[in-house]
């Protein structure tokens, strides 16, 4: 586990040459075709080396959840260690790794016709004015949101207006037992912030170089796409789209790509402080995959 730009890719495939791992992606944007270089998905020789697994799932027309990674992850995992291999999973999308770990909370399924009403009123009335009916209908809920934060707050306006009670009552519910699996689980932080924020940087600017622009010119070629689905919602994603719509300039499409990325670094980062029983390791010390890799080799002797 680790913030982007922590060297996760690049650690599980040095572990993946010396142990009998096979990789399984826990990254929400990556399980989506055709988005390979604002998700950092890798490249296609990597691939034949170290073949991955949930990585494009579907199309950038549709949606993927928590409780369909855990039951997918379950079943890799599963096919995995028949084989006689370990799977290592890798990735950023830490509620995905916590649904995987510990359950899932008892929500209601997506409803697709809800959702597209609840972005007709955010269309009419904006984002923040739904965060303020959310205030009123689940204040908890509400306080843990910025008023900007579409997905979440029509996530939770949704499951709120669907069983007609808070959040949380919904997320005490569980309906699934923790995974069947004793776990080793590796944590990759910095101890230097500002440094994780220049390899953020140098990052979207290889992404920029590397044709992202045109890549979100060809996704909505390809398919119906609005800037309100989720793998548009993606960071770089929905700042390349705000830049072909002509919102903003390419100057702002760099600095507000950047700094969405830090501010999901950041969400990781605090995710990964209260994680509990995980093994923490600086991931720009230079002998990183050493320290890594003597700490796996212990746990599975």
């Amino acid at each position: 586990m680790g913030p982007t730009a922590s060297g996760k890719t690049a650690v599980s495939l040095g572990l993946t040459l010396r142990l009998p791992l096979e990789i399984v992606s826990v990254d929400s944007a990556q399980v989506f075709r055709d988005m390979d270089i604002g998700t950092a998905k890798p490249d296609r020789t990597t691939l034949e080396q170290f073949p991955h697994h949930l990585i494009d799932l579907i199309s950038p027309e549709e949606s993927y959840s928590a409780a369909r990674f855990r039951a997918d992850a379950l079943r890799v995992m599963a096919n995995i260690t028949a084989r006689g291999k370990i799977p290592l999973l890798a990735g950023g999308t830490m509620l995905y790794f916590k649904a995987l770990r510990d359950g899932l909370s008892d929500l209601p399924q997506a409803d697709a016709e809800l959702r597209r009403a609840i972005d007709a009123e955010a269309r009419q009335r904006g984002w923040p004015a739904l965060h303020a009916e959310l205030a009123a209908l689940d204040p908890a809920a509400a306080a843990r949101l910025k008023p900007t934060d579409a997905q979440r707050i029509q996530r939770a306006l949704e499951v709120v207006r669907l069983t007609g009670a808070p959040l949380a009552e919904s997320l005490a519910r569980k309906t699934d037992s923790k995974a069947p699996y004793r776990l080793i689980q590796l944590a990759l932080q910095p101890t230097d912030r500002a440094a994780l924020h220049d390899l953020i940087g140098q990052r979207f600017d290889a992404m920029l170089a590397a044709g992202l622009v045109d890549e979100v010119i060809a996704l909505r070629r390809k398919y119906r796409l609005n800037a309100g689905l989720p793998s548009m919602r993606c960071v770089g994603y929905r700042h390349a789209w705000e830049f072909l719509e002509g919102s903003i300039g390419r100057a702002a499409l760099r600095e507000k790509g950047i700094a969405a990325t830090r501010q999901l670094a950041k969400r990781q980062l605090t995710w990964l402080r209260s994680w509990p029983g995980v093994t923490a390791f600086d991931c720009l010390a230079p002998d990183l995959l050493e320290q890594v890799m003597q700490t796996v080799e212990s746990a599975l002797a």
